[in-house]
């Protein structure tokens, strides 16, 4: 990830006063598939979670977070109600974390 790319996770609460059919139909109304995320973000993630909605990880360049923003205005809202969480990828600070746990358990000194 570069240093000016950030990642956003945007969770998208289901609208439960619509059905499928509806939720559908509201979201090709507004071009959603086509339209969000808009050009230069990559999506990481793309999960649904049963009863709360779609939990959506973004990666984009800083200068693209308010476009983000307003193509959910323009084409989720009605269908989601949305929040947001600038993320990152902790996976790798949890490694480094465990070696470290590991190495002062048995005594020896991490490599130079």
């Amino acid at each position: 990830m570069s240093q000016d790319s950030m990642l956003l996770t945007v969770v998208l609460r289901h609208d439960q006063s619509q059905n499928l059919e509806q939720i559908q139909s509201r979201l090709e109304a507004a071009d959603w598939w086509h339209g969000f995320p808009p050009e230069g973000c990559e999506v990481v993630s793309w999960v649904v979670a049963m009863g709360l909605g779609q939990i959506v990880t973004l990666r984009l360049p800083a200068s693209r977070l308010a476009q983000v923003n307003v193509e959910l205005e323009r084409r989720a809202w009605g269908v989601f109600s949305t929040d947001f969480y600038p993320t990152y990828d902790f996976a790798p600070v949890r490694e480094r974390l465990t070696r470290e746990s590991d190495q002062r358990r048995t005594g020896s000194e991490p490599p130079a």
